[in-house]
């Protein structure tokens, strides 16, 4: 657990108690700082067992008696009234990763990377750690993934925090100075708490404004928004070209780092797609930051054994592929899939959160049909069907049981929704695993 002096003898409150909240709480108590909880469920309310923090309701409390408090990321800050209430008490509304920031004066000497981006983070931030992890360098990850950063035993000197940072965690951080910032793409997601891709933008940005000089910054993606703050930042150069530049370079099929070879992405078994090789980019990138070889980063590319839900192959069937690519939840993250593959059995649906698939329209070559679900059905089903044959499956289920037994051998049965889960499931691994599940039955 990482705890600081700094944080005692100040009062802080913490609004929610899941994983992360109670993380708070455990790090702030270990510090000595008196703290106030309290979360709308009750039930969570009542799991909290340590008779040394106050609980009171922080929905109507006077929050000026508090030094700073620590909400979840989940919280909306343009709508939740609390956020509206302490900015009335002048008092600081703000979350782990900066409680992370204030203490990191006093962990032994180390470095921080933080990546951002719409898509891709998760991948780029594991890939980073695995990388790290196989060259011996001491390494953690945790923000948006794995365990919460807090609760994590504090790295020995030498060591590499790898951060992956949502847009709702950068809201609440205000002084994390990452020796390597990155920010893999922006493309339209969580409109619902910006003003506006601009004001989207506008908060990925800030991971690069917090950091002081020296900080290396990583830009991997063109896309209008991401060439806008990359402008005039300087940063690592990254190129995807035909011919081989400065810094790290992608050219056919191959990635290279100041004209060194690093390997080829047909060796990188779980890092298949044009996606991931701005993933992978992005690593190599951060790695040579970081000091690292090109034979050692070769190394970790070719071992790295990915992460559930994206790009994961499930199994292989009668010749047949099964991918299970259940965190794509928009059309842009469903899109490099689709490029991976020259014929696939596409499982596409759930909870639509734009009524278009331009982002995937480019690639339906490679679709043999398309298996629509969910909540999108009747609209992917209308969208999708002057271009490829399209079956209405309504469930994950269903897909899978219909796309493997239309599949030949060479070909690919893809879970890629393109949407949200929340219409049948908890979240995207539930559906995940649905998929893994149904798969699992037809080599039963």
């Amino acid at each position: 657990m990482i705890t600081a002096r700094a944080f005692s003898p100040r009062h802080y409150a913490v609004f929610g108690l899941a994983r992360t909240g109670l993380s708070v709480v455990a790090a702030l108590r270990g510090s000595g700082a008196t703290v106030t909880v309290w979360d709308d469920d009750a039930k969570k309310r009542a799991a909290i067992e340590d008779v040394q923090v106050h609980v009171a309701d922080l929905n109507t409390a006077d929050l000026s008696a508090f030094d700073g408090i620590v909400v979840s990321p989940g919280v909306p800050l343009n709508t939740h009234p609390l956020a509206a209430r302490a900015a009335a008490a002048g008092v600081a509304v703000l979350g782990d990763i900066e409680l992370f920031a204030q203490a990191r004066d006093e962990l032994p000497p180390h470095k921080v990377v933080g990546i951002t981006g719409t898509n891709g983070k998760s991948t780029t931030t594991a890939l980073v750690h695995h990388i790290l992890a196989q060259a011996g360098v001491p390494t953690t990850m945790g923000g948006n993934i794995g365990l919460p950063i807090l609760s994590q035993d504090a790295l020995p000197d030498g060591g590499v925090y790898v951060l992956e940072l949502s847009s709702f965690q950068i809201d609440l951080t205000q002084s994390l100075a990452c020796d390597v910032a990155i920010l893999t793409n922006i493309t339209p997601d969580h409109l619902d708490r910006y003003d506006g891709m601009a004001g989207y933008a506008a908060s990925k940005e800030r991971l690069f404004d917090m950091q002081t000089d020296g900080g290396a910054a990583i830009f991997v993606s063109d896309d209008t928004e991401t060439a806008a703050i990359a402008k005039g930042r300087g940063g690592v150069p990254v190129s995807f070209s035909d011919v081989l530049a400065d810094g790290v370079s992608f050219v056919n099929g191959a990635a290279y780092a100041d004209g060194e070879a690093i390997g080829y992405q047909a060796d990188w078994p779980s890092l298949a797609g044009p996606h991931n090789a701005q993933n992978a980019v992005a690593a190599i990138a951060a790695a040579r930051v970081l000091g690292l070889d090109a034979g050692v980063i070769r190394a970790g590319l070719e071992t790295y054994p990915g992460l559930p839900h994206r790009m994961e192959r499930v199994a292989e069937i009668g010749g047949v592929l099964y991918v299970n690519d259940s965190k794509a939840t928009n059309p842009t993250s469903t899109a490099p899939a689709l490029a991976a593959y020259p014929a696939i059995h596409w499982i596409v649906g759930g909870k639509r959160k734009t009524d278009e698939l331009d982002a995937c329209m480019p690639y339906l070559g490679h679709v043999r049909a398309a298996y629509v679900i969910g909540e999108a059905e009747t609209v992917y089903a209308h969208l999708l069907g002057a271009h490829v044959p399209v079956i209405r499956a309504a469930t994950v289920e269903r897909a899978t049981q219909l796309a493997a037994g239309a599949a030949k051998p060479g070909e690919v049965v893809l879970l890629s929704p393109a949407c949200a889960s929340y219409d049948q499931f908890r979240d995207f691994e539930q559906r995940g695993d649905v998929f893994k599940a149904a798969v699992q039955e037809l080599g039963a």
